[in-house]
């Protein structure tokens, strides 16, 4: 038997006033469709200090990865499906960024803020690598903005995501994660040898002509890195089709409301009028919702008559789900 079809969908909701305003004349009458004719199983709920962003948490839990999302091996997971190979080594990513500094606040910027190509991104690996290769970090390039980075190091370092992180003051989440850390000694070791690199990093780049250059350019200097989805995969996981619809993401964290609106709108009429054409034909599936807090999923099953009589006078719509996002 094939497995269900599982369409999740990040940034679904938002508190922000904003969003709530664009909700109130938004149709999505497949979506609402869907939540008529699925059964909700559960919810997924976190403060905002869990290190991990709900969609993040669902889909490590739909691949099968280890860590329930909160240290999830994300780089070691992708590792093996390029290779289509089990890798023992310990892998994580490491993306360079600029911490933008207040007076009150160290705030992690949008690390495509920085424009950096291709070229520019394999310059400064050149110039970082031989600092980590030291400490047994070995760095390669994957795209601009994100690098690999493998050694045993990186088997211990539990570290928030990028995206839990992104936009936020980073001077609370590295104390988060130093009390996280420190509560298990070779976590805490790791996390006090990746600090150490990092401040040495952050030196070396300050008076660095690489990023002389991008000032005169007008281009925000390099001066920081976030290292993120850590860990070993000593067991891959068994194949699973995950539909990750990734439309409103860009709008989401934009905060352009109306835009976030227009993307709705076209996933409903494109990839969920798609699914619930199959669920009417029978086909098994799973949906899951996604907001800043918390992850709703439904899924086809046998209902009782009792659960289909009831639902016909209270039928469940986006509109009554939303708040829980």
């Amino acid at each position: 038997m094939s497995d269900p079809i599982h369409v999740l969908v990040p940034y679904a909701a938002s508190q922000h006033p904003g969003c709530q305003h664009a909700l109130q004349t938004l149709s999505l009458p497949h979506l609402d469709w869907l939540l008529r004719h699925l059964q909700r199983t559960g919810s997924d709920t976190f403060d905002e200090d869990h290190p991990a962003m709900p969609h993040e948490r669902a889909l490590a839990r739909a691949l099968g990865l280890p860590g329930d999302g909160v240290q999830a091996p994300w780089a070691a997971w992708q590792v093996q499906r390029q290779t289509q190979a089990t890798d023992a080594q310990a892998w994580a990513f490491v993306t360079p960024c600029h911490w933008q500094v207040g007076t009150d606040h160290i705030t992690l910027l949008d690390p495509q803020a920085l424009a950096l190509d291709e070229a520019a991104s394999r310059a400064l690996l050149d110039i970082v690598a031989p600092w980590l290769q030291s400490d047994g970090i070995a760095l390669t390039y994957d795209q601009p903005t994100r690098w690999l980075a493998s050694g045993a190091l990186l088997a211990h370092l539990a570290t928030p995501s990028l995206e839990r992180a992104q936009g936020s003051d980073v001077r609370g989440w590295l104390q988060h994660q130093a009390q996280a850390n420190g509560r298990h000694n070779a976590q805490a070791q790791a996390a006090q040898t990746w600090q150490r690199l990092h401040s040495e990093l952050q030196m070396l780049l300050y008076t660095h002509p690489f990023n002389d250059t991008r000032s005169a350019q007008g281009l925000l200097p390099v001066n920081a890195f976030w290292v993120h989805g850590a860990g070993r995969l000593d067991t891959a996981p068994q194949p699973r089709a995950v539909q990750v619809q990734d439309n409103l993401r860009a709008s989401a964290l934009r905060q352009d409301w109306a835009a976030w609106a227009s993307a709705w709108a076209a996933l409903d009429a494109g990839p969920l009028a798609q699914l619930h054409a199959q669920v009417a034909r029978g086909a098994s599936a799973q949906l899951t919702l996604c907001g800043l807090h918390s992850a709703l999923t439904w899924h086809t099953s046998q209902r009782s008559l009792r659960h289909k009589f009831s639902s016909f006078f209270r039928p469940q719509r986006f509109v009554d789900v939303r708040e829980e996002l």
